[in-house]
């Protein structure tokens, strides 16, 4: 009876190391808000604007929607297993434990890359402000400091993030108050306009939906509240319920900044020169070079520390769930006495992140972005799979819409914006899984190690 009872507790994980229950609805929508970066459509807006035929709001609208549904197949999923390791606890679980580590394996590729492809963006920005300091300075400050507030605790993480939260909407604030404050006083605007939303001289179905599998990328890192679901108060229903709202709030902040934008540049004219800081340039027009600089100051840190910071959380937590499963080695599962984090998943991403930014950092950040994205996308295919076969199709429990219809669609979306990935891209990701086959070979049939599934 005491072990039923232990179990019961624990959710069927007896002797298994446990993270403390602690995340509420609103802390997990504040990390879900830092992932997404709720001020994202500043440091891709130009690319955006030309790839839309500028209408950047309708690709942000558009991805809200094709999103929601890849959120309610997270959401299904959730209730079922209410467990660390996002979709690789799902398809262990529902499918079977090969094609689980291998989804574990995808996403690790880009959890890991993420946050070094953050760190040496910021790094540069803040360097061409600072240019005394080296990038690389700045890339182990990032490092240490994001390693140090995760091993030190979910709440010390969820209390960075909601300050992180503040800033970048105050910075947002300013924005949309001096931008409109543009639009309606200045001569030489032409006042509010649909075209950021639709454009009939411009629109092409093609052309737009080319530009939301990129705008689709913004959307990244809601998921990882799922990683949380171990540190939810409400494990079943709790990480859902963020995703959507995390989900609607941010595409709701990024239709607002673009449209603004849009109204201020609605033909491109102002930054047709220089796609990469279209935002800033936008944002010099509506409040002068301050706000341009702090839109831009604002970017930097944002990716570099706060969205980092959230993304070493989720790796972390995605790392300790397949150790604690004997899926990579067992270590990585050890929770910290006093803090109760996966402190040696934690420290072992801070390791990984600091020799990969001092390595990577001077080649750039295409060379990382080749891997980034590639993972993610990977992961959310096997998650809508997850769900049909689970519910529809194992357990025959006829909901056709939620279980059927919606996961569908999410296949497609997502489907869609993997195949637009760039050749190398896919030839990278695909040889990372190559490798992840092997591993898996070997420690299954050579070394003979077992998966116990929490």
């Amino acid at each position: 009876m005491k072990t039923k009872t232990l179990e019961k507790a624990s959710g069927g994980q007896a002797g298994k190391p446990k993270l403390r229950q602690i995340m509420s609805v609103p802390d997990m929508v504040v990390y879900g808000l830092i992932f997404m970066v709720p001020i994202a459509p500043f440091g891709i807006y130009g690319g955006i604007f030309t790839e839309s035929g500028g209408m950047p709001t309708l690709v942000y609208i558009v991805g809200t929607c094709a999103m929601a549904f890849t959120a309610l197949s997270y959401a299904s999923l959730g209730r079922e297993y209410p467990v660390s390791g996002s979709v690789y606890a799902y398809a262990s679980r529902a499918i079977g434990p090969a094609v689980g580590f291998l989804t574990g394996w995808a996403l690790m590729l880009d959890y890991i890359l993420s946050p070094v492809l953050l760190y040496v963006v910021s790094s540069a920005a803040l360097h061409g402000i600072v240019p005394e300091v080296p990038a690389w300075a700045f890339g182990i400050v990032f490092v240490v400091a994001n390693t140090l507030v995760n091993v030190r605790g979910i709440e010390t993480a969820s209390m960075v993030n909601r300050i992180a939260l503040v800033l970048e909407i105050l910075c947002l604030a300013v924005f949309a108050v001096l931008g409109v404050h543009w639009i309606m006083a200045d001569p030489s605007s032409k006042g509010f306009s649909l075209d950021p939303v639709f454009n009939a001289s411009t629109f092409d179905p093609n052309l737009v939906m080319s530009a939301v599998s990129l705008g689709v990328l913004s959307f990244l890192g809601f998921d990882g509240i799922a990683t949380l679901a171990e540190e939810a108060k409400d494990a079943r229903r709790g990480p859902g319920r963020a995703m959507m709202v995390s989900l609607a709030i941010v595409g709701t902040l990024f239709a607002v900044q673009t449209y603004i934008a849009g109204c201020i540049s609605p033909d491109g004219a102002a930054f047709a020169h220089d796609t990469d800081n279209a935002f800033y340039i936008v944002a010099g027009i509506a409040g002068g070079k301050a706000l341009s600089i702090t839109c831009a100051l604002a970017t930097a840190l944002s990716w570099g520390i706060f969205t980092a910071l959230a993304a070493q959380t989720a790796i972390s937590r995605i790392l300790f769930a397949m150790g604690r499963d004997g899926n990579l080695p067992r270590v990585l599962s050890k929770i910290h006495p006093k803090y109760k984090t996966p402190y040696v998943a934690t420290l072992f991403v801070g390791a990984v992140s600091l020799v990969l930014v001092l390595a990577l950092g001077r080649f750039g950040t295409d060379t990382i972005s080749l891997f980034v994205n590639f993972g993610a996308l990977t992961a959310f295919l096997v998650l809508h799979v997850t769900v049909i076969w689970h519910f529809f199709i194992k357990k025959r429990d006829g909901k056709v819409f939620a279980h059927l219809i919606s996961p569908l669609i999410g296949f497609a979306v997502i489907a869609y914006t993997w195949v637009s990935l760039s050749m190398p891209a896919k030839l990278l990701g695909i040889s990372w899984v190559a490798i992840g086959i092997v591993y898996y070979l070997v420690m299954r049939k050579v070394l003979k190690r077992e998966v116990t599934l929490a």
